[in-house]
């Protein structure tokens, strides 16, 4: 599969490792072209890089592992909503900001990124989903003795099969997969994360953890 990934940070390179080692065609796109980050990461991984909208063209599966409160933006950079028409757009990021100090989420309660980046691209097929955990989760769920959990969000439900299908060659579960619904509740995953960092000072700063659950 042809995966276009949006940002050069941690996220998006633990991702762009993970699919070059399963034979997927990746992009890393960055804001310029030439980012060195970037072209590093593509010489030491035989993959491609550019630009945002480099990342885009051609891919079957866009990833957002930008910052979520640059998220739209980014897109927005991308080629906006015609470039992404028909697009699954996998959105891992978080509205997270530590610039006070202490963490902050740029946006909860009412709204959260998924709905505004599936608002902003309506063309777009948008799902939410491996934003609970730590980047290097995401892609190696076995870091974690399972079981345990990750959501999914989304209104478009052969899109959300494409993202199980890609969290199956990663190793979760099929039924380690818990679809909540609708893109509307991206809000939930989001919001978790301040008791994710809880969580993780509570743990020694150890970032290998998830939550499993479990019914009664």
């Amino acid at each position: 599969m042809r995966i276009g990934i949006l940002g050069t940070g941690t996220v998006g390179q633990t991702f762009g490792t993970r699919l070059r080692n399963l034979d997927h065609d990746v992009t890393l796109g960055a804001r310029e072209t030439g980012n060195p980050r970037a072209v590093e990461w593509a010489e030491a991984h035989a993959a491609q890089c550019g630009t945002f909208a480099d990342a885009v063209a051609g891919a079957d599966l866009v990833i957002n592992a930008t910052a979520g409160q640059y998220a739209v933006n980014a897109l927005e950079m991308a080629g906006g909503n015609a470039a992404l028409a028909g697009k699954v757009v996998l959105d891992v990021s978080n509205p997270l900001d530590f610039g006070s100090g202490e963490l902050r989420l740029t946006v909860c309660n009412t709204d959260s990124v998924g709905e505004q980046l599936q608002r902003a691209f309506p063309d777009a097929r948008v799902v939410k989903s491996l934003n609970t955990v730590n980047g290097s989760v995401m892609v190696e769920p076995s870091l974690v003795p399972p079981p345990h959990t990750i959501f999914i969000a989304g209104e478009d439900p052969s899109a959300k099969e494409v993202v199980i299908g890609l969290l199956g060659q990663f190793g979760w579960a099929k039924g380690s997969v818990l679809d909540l619904g609708g893109i509307k509740e991206s809000r939930g995953m989001e919001m978790y994360m301040p008791l994710w960092v809880s969580i993780m000072r509570a743990l020694d700063g150890n970032l290998a953890f998830n939550i499993n659950v479990v019914q009664g």
